[in-house]
C-alpha cells in the first residue's frame, strides 16, 4: 500500500511525536488511527460520517463564505478542485491566488463552541490539515475562519433559541480568524509520517489477511484444544486414602 493517499484532514492523527523508541516512526494514537481507517477500508464503511453539527457545517458553507466575503472585503468563490502530490491529496474551501493565502470555513454549532479569540481556534488537527492544504496550494499563509451563523431550525430542536439565531449580533463579530503561516520544516515532517503510515497500512493489511485465513484459524483453533488438553491431562485428582 505504498500509494495510498492521506487526506489533509486526517494529518493531524498522524504528526504527534512518539512518546517512546519502542513507538518507532509512529506514536501509539497514529497508529490505532490508521488501524481505524484499515478496518473502514476492509468492510466498506465509514466510521464518522457525522452528526448535527457536521451536517450544519455542510448545509450553511455558502452562507459562511457570503459573511466572510463581506466582513473582510472579499469576492472569493467556493473551490472544488481536488488536488494531491503524491502523498496527501485535499480540497480546499477558498483559495486566493494573487494573495497566495487559503481560508478555511468551520461553522460552529452555537455561540457557546463560537470561538471569541484566536487562542481558542489553535488546535493540532486543523493546523496539520492547513499546511497540507498550503503544500498542495503552494501558500504562503492559511486561515481558519470559524463564521457564525444561524443554525437550521430542523437541527437546533430541543435547544435554546439564543444559542443558534444569531442575525442580531453585529457580523463583524461573528467572524474569528487563526492565520497560519507556511513552515518548509514542518512539510518534510509530513513527508516522513505519510512514508511512515503507509508502510504500517500495508502491515496491518498483510497481518489482517494473514490471520484470517481460514487455514490460520484452523491452526489457532487446533492449538486452543492442544492446550485445554493437555491442561486436563494435568489435572490429578486428590488421594483418597
Amino acid at each position: 500500500m505504498n500509494d495510498i493517499l492521506f487526506r489533509c484532514s486526517s494529518l493531524g492523527h498522524l504528526m504527534p511525536d512518539p512518546k517512546t523508541r519502542a513507538e518507532g516512526d509512529l506514536s501509539m494514537g497514529a497508529r490505532t488511527y490508521l488501524r481505524q481507517l484499515v478496518k473502514e477500508e476492509l468492510f466498506g464503511v465509514e466510521f464518522d460520517i457525522g452528526g448535527k453539527e457536521i451536517e450544519k457545517g455542510i448545509r450553511v458553507e455558502e452562507e459562511c463564505i457570503a459573511l466572510l466575503n463581506t466582513v473582510r472585503g472579499l469576492t472569493l468563490a467556493k473551490n472544488t478542485e481536488r488536488r494531491t502530490n503524491g502523498l496527501i491529496t485535499g480540497e480546499c474551501d477558498l483559495f486566493n491566488a494573487p494573495q497566495r493565502r487559503g481560508h478555511d470555513i468551520k461553522a460552529p454549532w452555537s455561540i457557546k463552541t463560537f470561538p471569541g479569540w484566536m487562542v481558542d481556534c489553535v488546535t493540532p488537527l486543523y493546523e496539520w490539515q492547513m499546511r497540507g492544504y498550503m503544500a498542495l496550494w503552494d501558500a504562503d499563509e492559511w486561515e481558519v475562519n470559524y463564521v457564525l451563523v444561524n443554525t437550521p431550525e430542523d437541527l437546533r430542536r430541543g435547544e435554546p433559541l439564543d444559542m443558534h439565531v444569531v442575525d442580531h449580533i453585529p457580523r463583524e463579530h461573528r467572524v474569528t480568524t487563526w492565520l497560519i503561516e507556511r513552515d518548509f520544516q514542518k512539510e518534510a515532517l509530513i513527508r516522513e509520517r505519510v512514508e511512515a503510515a503507509r508502510w504500517y497500512y500495508g502491515q496491518l493489511i498483510r497481518e489482517f489477511d494473514e490471520g484470517h485465513r481460514i487455514d490460520s484459524v484452523i491452526d489457532v483453533i487446533a492449538r486452543e484444544v492442544s492446550t485445554a488438553t493437555q491442561q486436563r491431562n494435568q489435572v490429578r485428582l486428590p488421594t483418597l486414602f
